[in-house]
C-alpha cells in the first residue's frame, strides 16, 4: 500500500508522534492507521497527552434535571466561535434543548412550545447570527431510587459551560436528597477534573486489559528485560491503569488522599444509607473534533519526498 503524506498526516494527528516515526509506523503496518497507532505505543513513541488534550469546537455544554432529580440529561450545541456561544439566544436554545432531551431521544425532531422543531430552531438562529451551528450529542440518564447530581465547571450561566458532568447515585432504602446529592455533587467535580473512563475495574473490557498487558511486555522487552521480569511490569502497569481510569479506585482529589469508593463508604456509614454510584456521564466541549491545521499537509508532504 502506498504511505501518503495524508495518511502520516492522520496518523500523526491521532498521536501526536513524530513524522518519521508515523511513516515507518505505516510501512511496517502496510498502511493501517489502528495497527499502526498499536506500533508506536508498543515502542513507545506515542504523544498521548496531546491526543487528549486537544479540542477543537465552541459552543455550549448544557444539563438539565427533573423536579424528582431522578432524571438528567446532559447535550452538547457547537458553533463556530465563543462569540456566538455567548449569545443570549444560544444560551436558550441550549437549556431548551437540555431540557428536550430529558423527554426525548429524537432531539432533533421534538417541538418547542413555539410549534417548532429543534432542528427548525437552529436553522432560524443559524440564520440571524450568520454562523454555522450544530447540535452534537445528547445523553439521558436515570435512577430508580436515588438522584442524580449534575456539575458545570466554570459555568458561564447556571447550568452551562465547557465541561459538564452527571452522576447517578442509586440508593436501597432510605436516602437524604440533600445529603447525597451533595455527595454526588463533589464526585462530579471529581470526575471533572481526575477524566476516569470507567466507573469501576470490572467495567473495564478485558480486551483492553490484555492490550495494556501485551503493550507493557512489548515495552518492556524492548529495553531488553526477560520475560519474568517483562510479566512482573505488566502486572503492575495494568494495575496502574485500573488505579488511574476507574471512578471508584481513583484518588478524590478533594481530599487527595482517599479512594473515591472509600468516600462513598464512609458516607454510607456515617448516615446509614446504602448508596452506591450507579453510573456516569461527562461531556467536554469540542472534544474529539479537531480544527484545521494551516501548512500542517505541506510540513508533512515535506517528510515524503
Amino acid at each position: 500500500m502506498e504511505i501518503t503524506a495524508q495518511l502520516v498526516k492522520q496518523l500523526r494527528d491521532k498521536t501526536g508522534a513524530g513524522m518519521m516515526d508515523c511513516k515507518k509506523a505505516l510501512i511496517e503496518t502496510d498502511g493501517d492507521i489502528p495497527s499502526a497507532e498499536e506500533y508506536l505505543r508498543k515502542k513507545g513513541l506515542m504523544d498521548a497527552a496531546k491526543k487528549s488534550t486537544r479540542t477543537a469546537a465552541d459552543g455550549l455544554v448544557a444539563v438539565a434535571l427533573s423536579a424528582d432529580q431522578k432524571t438528567a440529561a446532559i447535550v452538547e450545541l457547537n458553533s463556530e466561535t465563543d462569540f456566538v456561544a455567548r449569545n443570549e439566544k444560544f444560551q436558550e436554545l441550549a437549556a431548551g434543548i437540555a431540557k428536550v432531551a430529558l423527554r426525548t431521544e429524537h432531539v432533533l425532531d421534538e417541538k418547542f412550545s413555539s410549534g417548532k422543531t429543534v432542528k427548525e430552531e437552529i436553522d432560524q438562529l443559524i440564520s440571524l447570527v450568520g454562523e454555522n451551528i450544530t447540535f452534537r450529542r445528547a445523553k439521558k440518564v436515570m435512577v430508580s431510587h436515588g438522584i442524580i447530581s449534575a456539575y458545570i465547571h466554570n459555568a458561564v450561566t447556571p447550568d452551562m459551560g465547557k465541561i459538564g458532568v452527571l452522576v447517578a447515585m442509586e440508593a436501597d432504602g432510605n436516602v437524604c436528597t440533600e445529603k447525597t446529592g451533595a455527595l454526588g455533587k463533589k464526585i462530579a467535580m471529581h470526575i471533572a477534573a481526575a477524566n476516569p473512563t470507567y466507573l469501576c475495574p470490572k467495567c473495564v473490557p478485558q480486551e483492553i486489559l490484555d492490550k495494556e498487558r501485551e503493550i507493557a511486555i512489548a515495552q518492556a522487552k524492548e529495553i531488553g528485560k526477560p520475560d519474568d521480569v517483562a510479566a512482573k511490569i505488566a502486572e503492575g502497569r495494568v494495575k496502574k491503569f485500573l488505579a488511574e481510569n476507574t471512578l471508584v479506585e481513583q484518588i478524590f482529589v478533594i481530599d487527595g488522599k482517599t479512594k473515591v469508593q472509600e468516600v462513598v463508604d464512609k458516607f454510607n456509614k456515617e448516615n446509614g444509607f446504602n448508596v452506591k454510584i450507579a453510573e456516569f456521564t461527562k461531556f467536554v466541549l469540542g472534544e474529539g473534533i479537531e480544527k484545521k491545521e494551516t501548512n500542517f499537509a505541506e510540513e508533512v508532504a515535506s517528510f515524503m519526498k
